[in-house]
């Protein structure tokens, strides 16, 4: 399950963690997941953990719930 964040650093951006892929960043718009990459170097003491659903219409929290939906299928 993916963890979100923001940074002020980035502030037009959010922040995903996964154990699969590290670290990505993505902008804060409907659609941005489509447009994610590995984020920068960020350091820990700027990131603010968000709840996930906060990402709704960027594409992340729709991949996460049809994950879920496949794996109580």
């Amino acid at each position: 399950m993916p963890r979100l964040y923001r940074s002020a650093a980035y502030p037009h951006h959010w922040i995903a963690y996964t154990d699969e892929t590290g670290w990505l960043l993505f902008p804060a718009k409907v659609g941005g997941w489509e447009a994610r990459r590995p984020a920068p170097d960020l350091l820990p003491a700027e990131l603010f953990e968000t709840p996930l659903w906060l990402s709704f219409h960027t594409g992340l929290w729709e991949q996460v719930q049809e994950e879920t939906r496949s794996a109580a299928a």
